[in-house]
């Protein structure tokens, strides 16, 4: 099978790479001009360019693969800008539109969690997508246009909506990644907020495995939730992790005040998950 990804190089990109690899794959990395591949990546087809100026022949430039895993997505972390809505939204539509008119036939992209909007408690791909900021916005609308595409030019869809996740080569500006460098620093302290709000963390290695895993054998699986299915507060998936690694540095919690963009406690239901990858 031949297999595509963007934004191979990003986040959760690399982990999906190293999946494709431990399933015997080797993937086409689509990738932006001046990103770093990771030396063990060099020997998988590398194609340069940005979704944003995706060249006309980008299906051909890309191998013509039959499933494309369609990571990219600019603009990141700032949920808030509207450049999520005025520039990336139509660019992504553009550039996944070619393809699936050129030929191809199986595609899953990344949504957010954030689709969801304000909405409390455990969240269903059934319930309504309410979002509230231009990042969430632009994901739900993107997942609308795609799904209109597909009555005039019938491709496999899967939208894995995907909730928190943690690992290496996250940003450095996420929650334990600014632990562990405060760890480095010796600070006797971690300013954080007040850690009450539940959320949906999942390892990001398992995250790729669900993710290749809904890529192949190809199917429409449509919207799925990618998450744990298990609340658990911020601030005891703080406390766990300092506990994990040995870690001497108390909590200054209720520093900073919640995001006023997300509710105090919501997480994902797995249940069409784990109908799908066991």
């Amino acid at each position: 099978m031949k297999v595509a990804v963007t934004g191979a190089t990003g986040f959760v990109g690399r982990h999906v790479v190293a999946e494709l690899e431990r399933r015997s794959l080797s993937p086409t990395l689509i990738c932006r001009p001046g990103s770093v591949v990771p030396p063990a990546f060099a020997k998988h087809t590398v194609v340069r360019f940005d979704v944003q100026a995706a060249p006309a022949n980008a299906f051909d430039a890309m191998g013509q693969p039959e499933t494309l895993i369609h990571l990219a997505w600019g603009g990141l972390p700032n949920y808030r800008s509207p450049h999520h809505v005025e520039s990336e939204l139509p660019a992504q539509y553009a550039f996944l539109e070619r393809l699936v008119e050129s030929g191809l036939r199986n595609c899953i992209v990344t949504g957010t969690c954030l689709e969801y909007g304000m909405q409390s408690g455990m969240l269903c791909e059934e319930c309504e997508a309410r979002p509230t900021n231009p990042y969430g916005m632009a994901k739900d609308a993107l997942r609308r246009q795609l799904e209109s595409l597909r009555q005039r030019s019938p491709f496999n869809l899967t939208w894995a909506r995907v909730f928190y996740l943690y690992g290496e080569g996250q940003s450095a500006s996420s929650i334990l990644p600014q632990l562990g460098q405060a760890v480095l620093r010796g600070d006797r302290q971690f300013a954080m907020s007040g850690g009450e709000q539940m959320r949906d963390y999942l390892p990001v290695e398992t995250a790729a495995k669900h993710l290749v895993s809904l890529a192949m054998p190809p199917r429409d699986h449509g919207i799925v939730n990618v998450c744990s299915g298990t609340p658990i507060s911020v601030r005891r998936l703080v406390e766990d992790w300092i506990e994990r690694n040995g870690w001497s540095i108390a909590l200054d919690l209720g520093k900073y005040p919640y995001p006023d963009y997300e509710p105090m406690a919501f997480w994902g239901n797995d249940q069409k998950l784990r109908s799908i990858v066991g």
